[in-house]
This record gives C-alpha cells, structure tokens and sequence, in this order.
C-alpha cells in the first residue's frame, strides 16, 4: 500500500491509498465512509489486499480530512483510539469522487470500477447519477444510508445539531463540538451542519421517504448492491432495504443484490468475507470479463 495525493479543482490534496499499480488493467475505487480511513477501516485494508493480489488495483478514496483523528484513551481496552473526521464540506462530495475517478482515467486504466462503502457509497451515487463524463464502467454500492433515518436512529443527534448551532452564532463554526457526534466521532460545528443539511447525500430514502431518488435513476452504468445481513441502519429487512434502492435504478434487472450473512454496517469481524464478495462481483462484472 502507498499514500497517493489526489488534486481537487479547488486545489486541496485529498490523501488516498492505493494497492497495485497502472500495469494492472483494472482500478477499483473505494470511497470510504464517514470518519473511516485506512488506517482504522480493515475493510479497506482487506479489500486493497485481495484485489490487488488477484491483479486488480484499488484506491482508497478519502475524502476532505479523513486523516485528521484525535487520540481518546479507551479505559475499558486500556489503549488510545484513534477516530475522527472533524471537518469536512459536503457539498464539495462531487468534487472529491471525481477527482478520485480522474486521477484514475489519467493513470491509464482500462477500466474503472467505482465502489462506496457506507456514506461514501451515498457519495459515489451522487457522483454517478450527475456526471456527464462516462468514465466508469461498473458500481460497487455497500451499506448506503437513508440520511434522515439515519439522523432519526443515532445517538445524541438534537444535542449535537443544538449545540453546533448555538456555535455558529457565536462565530466557533470551526470549533470541535464537546460532544462527540453521533456517538462515535468529534466533529467541527460547520461541519455537523453540513451534514444535516447535506440533500445531496439523501440520495437513498427508502425507509424515510425525505429525499431524491434522480440520482439512481440516472446511473448509467450497471453494477451491485451489497449489504451485511445484519446492518443497523437498514429498518430490519436488509435484503428488502437494497432492493428498493435498486428498484429505482434504470435497469434494476441487470444489477446484482447480494447479502452478506451476518455481517454488520462496517463489516465488523467479516471484513475477509466482504473482500471476497468484492473480488467476486469485479471478476463477474462485464467491464472485467
């Protein structure tokens, strides 16, 4: 694995990953979810190792300050965590996956397979249904999120956005909330904002109905749905949750919809299974064979 500096348009450096190189004819390129990098995600890890060994590249796709982490001490585990995504601009999401899918194009590969894990597959539909440009040949959607339910299921949201409020008011909008967001990462109070207020992203309001399905309408490219059987943010039914999804894609028909057994929202302990299935859908995917 090497560190790769992915230039935006508005010329901030995104640091990505990458496994193999452009000798190989196909680039997988993942977009990591919401406070997820490569050093504290072993799905990426695991799935840059396995493709990459199987002669397909990979790129780590992260967006705006996915490497900026604070240091908590886990009294329980009697160690430092690291977590965090403090600041970020959701509005910029289009940007960032394209410049990820252009640094791509300009290595020379074949073909480009564009994968999501997460919010970060919110991101790559957002992506896919607006671009103009037919650079990618297949998807890779994983654990995407229904935003507003999302927003309605997680922990300590109304203190959070309270909270954030009041701080843009006083002119702290860049100050890290005391409370950690969602129960699982420090955040800058812009930056709790832009999320809640992120439309852009409510690309999958199967269970909410509070959003826009356009964007899967307009995909032009074919590819899979994947999920874990046991994801959280799924309302029960994870199977049901990624066929309405899809349903709303073009041609649902010619897409695959695939369940991980017992596999979680972040694939936790099954993150060898979730590669596999990556690898799988690459091999089977007609921009491969």
């Amino acid at each position: 694995m090497e560190i790769i500096r992915v230039k935006t348009p508005r010329g901030l450096e995104l640091k990505g990953a990458m496994w193999g190189d452009n000798t190989m004819d196909t680039v997988v390129i993942i977009m990591s979810g919401i406070c997820s990098n490569v050093f504290q995600n072993d799905l990426l890890l695991a799935a840059g190792e396995l493709l990459s060994a199987n002669n397909v590249a990979c790129i780590a796709g992260h967006a705006m300050d996915a490497f900026s982490m604070i240091a908590y001490s886990d009294l329980k585990n009697k160690k430092q965590v690291y977590t965090g995504v403090v600041f970020d601009d959701f509005s910029l999401v289009y940007e960032d996956v394209e410049s990820y899918v252009k640094y791509a194009q300009e290595m020379g590969f074949k073909r480009i397979i564009l994968a999501g894990h997460s919010l970060g597959s919110n991101k790559i539909i957002h992506y896919l249904g607006n671009t103009p440009d037919n650079f990618v040949d297949y998807f890779l959607v994983t654990s995407p999120i229904d935003l507003a339910h999302w927003w309605k299921v997680m922990p300590n949201i109304a203190v959070c956005l309270e909270m954030a409020e009041k701080f843009v008011a006083e002119g702290r909008g860049r100050d890290i909330l005391p409370v950690v967001f969602g129960g699982f990462s420090p955040m800058s109070a812009e930056t709790v904002l832009s999320f809640y207020n992120a439309f852009n992203l409510k690309n999958c309001p199967v269970i909410s109905g509070d959003g826009e399905t356009n964007s899967l309408a307009s995909i032009k490219v074919n590819g899979a749905f994947i999920i874990g059987e046991n994801d959280s943010l799924t309302d029960g039914d994870a199977k049901g949750f990624m066929e309405k999804i899809n349903s709303h894609c073009a041609h649902p028909e010619q897409n695959r919809v695939i369940v991980v057994p017992e596999a979680s929202h972040i694939f936790y302990g099954k993150h060898e299974e979730y590669a596999s299935t990556l690898l799988e859908c690459v091999q089977q995917a007609p921009a491969f064979v």
